[in-house]
């Protein structure tokens, strides 16, 4: 009978049992994303362009999407050995559907002209823009990039101390909490003329009304931390000796950090909004101003390449805000990803 029950009990194998293994699974998928690369390379290079179309990059975009081709099967079957390759299973799915995305766009734009011209522009032409206008875009991100820096340290440093001022003293709540309902709800581009005659130029109206919206939720959110902290922590503090300022320096605003991060992401969040609205109306500079040069001129594919940009940009923004906060809050790390 107990030779009966260890043999059910026993797990037993299956013919599909390789495929359980992380390195199978990672040959599988790095495969099947490396073979839709290849199709999305080899439509571009071998199915004609439309008449009359002049895309000048379509051989470039075919050689870059099966170098990418060859680099995915070459990680594929390099996970087979080493354990860092097989950090591709994750990215697969999604490699193989931006292929065929990228094929199906190709198709529907340069091959069959299904989508109508210039407000469809074909994926070489976004890689045209990237390349022969580098230099202006470029330009456009350095001043977008200073113009945003300036603003949001301005508001996060005005938000967090307001935040810490309000959420400890009740004096300072008394005169500021009044103001900060009236003024704080309303969007900081409602701001814009009154901004843009009040400040002697351009630049300096973009960095208030950019310090603006990152103050708000910064301040709103580093007042919730500090108001917030347990009371029992400063009583052990005043026991040990701890004076006012230990208090707020190395209780309240330490306790309160989770908060302050929180409203840091809203407010850099709501700075990437401003700084577009900023750029278009009112600086001579940045991918704003570029966005809306290029919808003036029709030159969409201009215009998707600076988004393009501008996303990637935002992105890796938020990606450094998240590497900071888990290396200041080791304690919290993995709590809230991004």
């Amino acid at each position: 009978m107990s030779a009966v029950i260890d043999e059910v009990s026993r797990p037993q194998k299956s013919g599909f049992g390789v495929f359980a293994r992380p390195a199978t699974r990672s040959l599988i998928g790095g495969l099947a994303a490396a073979a839709a690369w290849f199709v999305a390379a080899a439509l571009t290079a071998f199915w004609p362009d439309k008449i009359e179309s002049d895309w000048a990059y379509t051989g470039n975009f075919a050689a870059a999407c099966a170098t990418l081709a060859f680099a995915l099967a070459f990680a594929a079957f390099a996970g087979i050995r080493f354990t860092v390759f097989q950090r591709l299973q994750r990215l697969s799915p999604w490699l193989l559907a931006l292929a065929l995305f990228l094929a199906a766009w190709e198709a529907v734009t340069a091959k069959l002209g299904l989508l109508p011209l210039p407000f469809f522009p074909p994926p070489q032409a976004i890689v045209e823009v990237i390349i022969d206008d580098w230099g202006r875009l470029a330009a456009g991100i350095l001043a977008s990039a200073r113009l945003l820096a300036t603003g949001f340290f301005l508001g996060a440093a005005v938000g967090f101390m307001t935040g810490v001022a309000i959420g400890w003293s009740r004096l300072a709540g008394y005169w500021i909490h009044p103001v900060l309902r009236f003024i704080g709800p309303l969007p900081a581009t409602a701001w814009l003329p009154l901004a843009f005659f009040v400040f002697p130029s351009s630049f300096s109206a973009s960095v208030f009304l950019i310090a603006l919206g990152t103050g708000f939720p910064v301040t709103v959110l580093t007042w919730s931390g500090v108001a917030g902290v347990n009371s029992t922590y400063y009583d052990i503090a005043r026991t040990l000796g701890a004076t006012q300022r230990f208090l707020v320096l190395k209780v309240a605003i330490p306790a309160a950090m989770p908060h302050v991060f929180v409203g840091l992401f809203m407010g850099l969040g709501n700075s990437f909004a401003v700084l577009v609205v900023a750029e278009m109306l009112g600086v001579k500079a940045g991918l704003g101003w570029y966005l809306q040069w290029a919808q003036g001129w029709a030159a969409y594919a201009n215009m998707y390449a600076a988004l393009l940009l501008m996303a990637f940009l935002c992105s890796g923004l938020i990606t450094l805000l998240f590497r900071l906060r888990d290396r200041l809050l080791s304690w919290q790390k993995g709590l809230v990803r991004w």
